[in-house]
């Protein structure tokens, strides 16, 4: 019985915790000139035609042009040097920054605090100390421009924001955010389809 009641107040505050760790992914669609003109049946991806480098890192750079291309060929559309509909272009933001957070550490458990309610006071509660840290991470923007090749105007703008903690994940984040944008850019076409 008591298993059970510590397995329930136990199950919450796991699954705070996972979702805590794992950094979001935040989309947001800008600059939109010309409405979408569907379909689209070609496309060209600039950055690889003149071999313009969105990213820092030339590996996580050929990632994404890779992914880009993969990913529109899989819906059907063709790459297209000479006469494309679509021209997609990308750049990224990569901006280090630090986190301080602080935490506060009680070596005496806090007798009748949270068990008993009765025992308001807890002679040891002033003996907290407070421990502050300083984390490194970087701020990501991934930047997608969508281009009307015809009307020469951008379709829409879209930025994918994400947090890294550590250079090994940098690419996988980067890889998940540049699906998320063309996951949106697809939903996009087919919602104009629709109408």
């Amino acid at each position: 019985m008591k298993t059970h009641s510590i397995n329930t107040y136990l199950l919450p505050i796991l699954i705070i915790l996972i979702l805590s760790s794992c950094s979001s992914i935040e989309i947001f669609k800008e600059n939109t000139e010309v409405p979408i003109r569907s379909p689209y049946k070609s496309f060209v991806i600039i950055n690889k035609e003149v071999g313009m480098r969105g990213f820092s890192s030339q590996f996580i750079d050929q990632q994404v042009q890779i992914h880009l291309q993969e990913a529109l060929e899989a819906k059907g559309l063709v790459y297209d040097k000479t006469e494309p509909e679509l021209v997609i272009r990308y750049t990224s933001n990569e901006d280090q920054r630090k986190r301080e957070s602080t935490q506060n550490y009680n070596p005496y458990p806090y007798w009748g605090y949270r068990v008993w309610d009765p025992w308001m006071y807890n002679p040891y509660y002033n003996n907290r100390s407070t421990n502050s840290s300083t984390s490194n991470y970087e701020l990501v923007q991934v930047i997608v421009d969508f281009i009307d090749q015809k009307e020469d105007k951008l379709l829409m703008t879209l930025t994918g924001v994400t947090e890294v903690s550590s250079q090994k994940s940098k690419s996988k984040k980067v890889l998940k955010t540049t699906d998320k944008l063309i996951n949106y850019f697809l939903v996009e076409i087919e919602n104009t389809q629709k109408l």
